[in-house]
């Protein structure tokens, strides 16, 4: 009977470690398509020390979390003690690493609300000047997501730059990236030729699913995570 319920434990951990495996593979995949995806997301990331950061952290954790799903599957087939255990510590490590992100993400959520980036761009927008970190981007947000300013082009009214940037005017697709429709009329204040949406909304609007998305698979990995270790832990035990 012993000898059943360690063989359960052992292909459950084997199962377990292989989502683990299919996990990180994904974080993996997500941390590659950012830094090399076309459409923009490249420019946003390198421009935002913050962004920039978070990316390698995800590549880290979604090699981490690769390589201890391959090791713990190894370490279950074979009933290697010492592999278990390297296991187990590991993957706690993770684990509490990732509650860590949690609550500094709880924490810090005020730094991600509209008003928050309404007042950061009328502080430091400076329009044409791609020479500067928080002005590149910006109208690297907004052409990307086709949108003006965090709630609407007001925004720029009582800015630091105080004008419509270019960014703003809406592009024809045809002509490619210097193709305005009506530079000049977009310039001059026509509604018109110009974006009118505001970038958080287009930005939330993009990401909806996908956080909705992210913030289940989260909990799925910690969940799965931490049965991994309590199934490391009873195999670990059951070895003579």
């Amino acid at each position: 009977m012993e000898g059943d319920c360690l063989s359960c434990i052992k292909y459950l951990m084997f199962v377990f470690n292989f989502f683990i495996f299919l996990g990180g593979s994904f974080l993996l995949g997500v941390g590659i398509w950012v830094l090399v995806d076309p459409t923009g997301f490249r420019e946003i990331v390198a421009a935002n020390p913050l962004l920039f950061t978070g990316v390698y952290i995800i590549l880290a954790m979604g090699g981490m979390l690769f390589l201890l799903g391959f090791l713990g599957c190894c370490g279950a087939i074979r009933e290697n003690k010492c592999l278990l255990l390297f296991f187990f510590l590991l993957i706690l490590i993770i684990f509490l690493a990732e509650l860590a992100a949690a609550i500094l993400a709880f924490i810090f959520r005020e730094h991600l609300t509209r008003e928050y980036f309404t007042k950061e761009l009328k502080k430091h927008y400076q329009g044409h000047n791609n020479s500067d970190v928080f002005t590149s981007t910006w109208n690297a947000i907004m052409t990307t997501f086709e949108c003006c300013g965090v709630n609407s082009p007001e925004d720029f009214q009582d800015s630091l730059f105080g004008l419509v940037p270019e960014a703003c005017c809406l592009r024809n697709s045809n002509l490619g990236d210097g193709g305005y429709i009506n530079k000049d009329g977009c310039l001059s204040g026509s509604m018109t030729y110009r974006n009118n949406k505001g970038c958080y909304s287009a930005v939330v609007d993009y990401f909806e699913t996908y956080i909705y998305l992210a913030g289940a698979l989260a909990i799925v990995v910690l969940t799965i995570e931490l049965f991994a270790m309590v199934f490391a832990m009873c195999l670990f035990r059951g070895i003579q």
